[in-house]
């Protein structure tokens, strides 16, 4: 996922484990600094992980004050689940 621009990438991925328990990658080489990498794989493929993932980023992404669609994010993998995915 691209960082948006002005945001700490590293201020949020603390915050995300500190504060919810979710650990999100950082990115090697010339991406460092410009993308986080957040796996779905596995157990973490579930639509509550997966939920709960969006709706701490949404969360920690609006406490830095970075101004965000609230609940825009969710609304869109919901659709998504109730429409198109057989999990």
């Amino acid at each position: 996922m691209v960082i948006p621009n002005g945001v700490n990438g590293d201020q949020v991925r603390k915050l995300m484990l500190e504060d919810f328990g979710i650990e999100i990658g950082t990115s090697f080489g010339p991406l460092h600094g410009k993308v986080w990498r957040i796996g779905t794989m596995g157990y973490n493929a579930r639509k509550d992980c997966v939920m709960q993932t969006l709706s701490a980023l949404e969360a920690v992404l609006n406490y830095l004050r970075f101004t965000t669609t609230q609940g825009a994010a969710m609304q869109a993998a919901w659709d998504h689940y109730r429409t198109e995915a057989t999990l």
